[in-house]
């Protein structure tokens, strides 16, 4: 059994991954959540909780309770804003006294072209409320007594999207928080408008640039050991994915969800509406590089042909 399929933590329980970060599975498995939300606290004396998860009153408790006699939740850090990770954030923030850190609202990090399309539907999961304290650029800092997270910008499964780089004492561990952009358990969902494969594409680019990644800590499932490799994988499925897209357009026009029954023939019947989104991403990155072309405005009932 490989390590993404033996991963089945007890929710609730913190579990120690390295020195200064532990782990608490919230109670929310879905077949988009696999186990549920990781959430993790970092830091020896000062606590960021990341991700603080759905709004649960058992996970808050779960949070609270973990801490030791010497330990105080400092900072409350999101990756995203989806419904799975954020909800719990104000509320934890306001039971310690502190603030919310993360990239910006829901809608944050968009590009202006998926901005200026219609109606695309999607908005699956998405934390409307959400609204940081304070706002992280790319490459900003979130500082601790003895730790430093350092944001990547890493838009694609939502603009909003943040990694985490953990240094403790200005010294990188190595370690990175990656959110949902990169998973073990499985490739991230790409929902146009909130999910753009372009800017997906790009920030796994921007991860295989970076040095010294050795960990990658995923808001959902176990720990990848190999994060290059995995990374690499993510480039290539989706490139792979992209020849299957033209190769049926080959055959003739069609629209997403005709393309997704053919193309994701192994899945079960109920994730088809996902992957219906997922292929949507692809055309709509396929038409901006002039690939492919809708038969009218961009929507996930357009016919798209190749170009």
């Amino acid at each position: 059994m490989d390590q993404q399929s033996a991963f089945n933590p007890t929710p609730g329980t913190p579990e120690q991954l390295a020195p200064g970060i532990r782990r608490i599975l919230a109670p929310n498995p879905s077949a988009m959540t696999f186990r549920g939300t990781n959430t993790y606290l970092v830091g020896h004396r000062d606590i960021a909780v990341i991700d603080p998860g759905p709004p649960d009153e058992a996970h808050l408790k779960a949070i609270n309770d973990a801490l030791e006699g010497h330990q105080r939740i400092s900072h409350v850090v999101v990756t995203h804003s989806h419904v799975d990770h954020s909800p719990l954030a104000m509320v934890l923030a306001q039971f310690a006294g502190v603030r919310v850190y993360a990239f910006g609202p829901s809608r944050a990090g968009r590009t202006p072209a998926m901005d200026a399309l219609g109606d695309l539907g999607g908005g699956e999961g998405v934390d409307q409320t959400f609204m940081p304290d304070v706002t992280v650029p790319h490459l900003g800092s979130i500082e601790g007594s003895d730790w430093t997270l350092r944001a990547l910008h890493t838009p694609g499964h939502m603009g909003n999207h943040l990694c985490f780089e953990l240094d403790w004492d200005g010294v990188f561990s190595g370690h990175v928080f990656s959110g949902d952009l990169v998973m073990g358990w499985a490739t991230s969902m790409v929902s146009p408008p909130d999910g753009d494969l372009t800017d997906f594409m790009a920030s796994l680019r921007l991860l295989e640039d970076r040095p010294g990644h050795q960990t990658y800590l995923p808001g959902h499932g176990a720990p990848i050991k190999d994060p290059a490799a995995r990374v690499a994988g993510l480039l290539a499925h989706r490139q792979a994915r992209e020849a299957q897209i033209l190769e049926q357009l080959s055959r003739g026009p069609a629209r997403a969800d005709q393309l997704a029954a053919a193309i994701y023939t192994d899945v079960d019947t109920r994730l088809l509406p996902a992957a219906t989104r997922n292929v949507l991403a692809h055309l709509i990155d396929l038409t901006t590089r002039a690939r492919a072309r809708p038969d009218g405005p961009l929507s996930e009932a357009a016919v798209f042909s190749l170009r």
